[in-house]
């Protein structure tokens, strides 16, 4: 059975999906773009962005009764590959170890014209 999580400190949905699904022992955390709660975009580089994609992450996380060492899985989207080092400083501020298993992928274009995007799997 699916439950879907909604945290009010984390931006909406800005489409037909859930901010989180909890399916069995898992939580599925949509892509998170630098939204803040209003909906409005974050401005001020990489750094910026990534902290306040990584923000939303914990208060869905929050949400759910988990923290980051919670999450097993990410994946990390970035429109350009030399922002990589810089969102990775950051990541690596929220994220303690063991760290989760990931992937980053370079991506023609991101929602609302974002610089990173972050979906994570944690274990409930």
């Amino acid at each position: 059975m699916k439950q879907a999580i909604t945290a009010s400190n984390a931006p909406k949905a800005i489409g037909p999906y859930s901010q989180a699904i909890r399916s069995g022992n898992l939580l599925f955390i949509s892509g998170q773009i630098p939204l803040d709660t209003e909906g409005n975009m974050v401005t001020g580089g990489i750094e910026a962005e990534a902290r306040q994609v990584l923000e939303n992450i914990k208060a869905i996380l929050a949400e759910a009764g988990l923290n980051f060492s919670a999450v097993v899985r990410s994946t990390m989207y970035l429109s350009d590959l030399n922002d990589f080092s810089r969102a990775n400083e950051i990541y690596g501020e929220y994220f303690p170890e063991p760290y989760p298993a990931r992937v980053t992928i370079q991506v023609a274009a991101l929602p609302k014209g974002a610089l990173v995007e972050i979906e994570t799997i944690a274990e409930v």
